[in-house]
């Protein structure tokens, strides 16, 4: 495994609350950083600004994650700017909220286009490019154990993912790349906090066993652990949610 000053990351939704803070975070640790986003160029920019005067190294790269020829060119950019690729974090995703039976299936579909296939663009590529001692961290979500009504069609990508995760973790045998998945709680992110009043966001937090959402940053010290010293843990799905499920 290459040092962590050598180490290269792509962080996906870069330009989001999780992902911006996951950039930060492996920035801090040595590591190059291709900070990806998909429409909105301002914030990925500012995250790349943010770690430049810090003294490291990143650039940002935009594109349909689900896309495979935007993906591609995401790895092509990293390994031309910093010559390889050693972890891939995926924070990219969309949330949609709505009882089943209400459904729109054009949001469905968005959301499983989103969440679910562009997961399995960049695994497949990351699989197919990462160095020897590389580490794929996907996101999933805790809902998958809270099954909070309003989240079905989130919950189902987000199960997708914590299969492939574990599958892909299997299929790399022999590479020495680690593969595991994320499941945050509710974490204080524009992601979590969009459409929700202030009195749903006190009472979601209040169920909390500390009583708070969780912050961007905690979650990346998971990632950053992953990442990096995390070498033994591998085809897991791991909850950060300060106890929530």
């Amino acid at each position: 495994m290459t040092s962590t000053q050598d180490r290269v990351a792509i962080v996906t939704g870069g330009s989001g609350g999780i992902g911006r803070a996951s950039a930060l975070r492996l920035a801090r640790e040595g590591m190059s950083v291709v900070v990806h986003f998909h429409g909105n160029r301002d914030r990925a920019d500012t995250t790349v600004a943010d770690i430049v005067a810090a003294g490291g190294k990143a650039l940002a790269v935009g594109g349909d994650i689900a896309d495979e020829e935007a993906a591609t060119a995401l790895f092509d950019a990293a390994e031309q700017e910093y010559g390889g690729v050693d972890v891939l974090v995926h924070t990219a995703g969309i949330m949609p909220l709505s009882p089943i039976a209400e459904l729109d299936l054009e949001v469905f579909d968005r959301v499983q286009r989103v969440n679910v296939r562009g997961t399995f663009v960049v695994d497949k590529l990351a699989a197919q490019r990462l160095r020897p001692g590389g580490a794929i961290i996907n996101f999933s979500t805790s809902i998958t154990r809270l099954q909070q009504p309003g989240y079905g069609a989130y919950a189902a990508s987000k199960g997708a993912v914590e299969a492939m995760s574990l599958i892909l973790a299997r299929e790399l045998r022999g590479k020495g790349i680690t593969v595991n998945a994320v499941a945050p709680g509710p974490t204080a992110t524009p992601l979590f906090l969009e459409g929700k009043s202030e009195e749903l966001v006190a009472r979601i937090a209040g169920n909390n066993p500390m009583e708070r959402l969780g912050s961007p940053e905690e979650i990346a010290e998971t990632v950053a652990f992953l990442a990096g010293p995390g070498r033994w843990v591998n085809g897991q799905t791991i909850f950060v949610n300060g106890g929530a499920a």
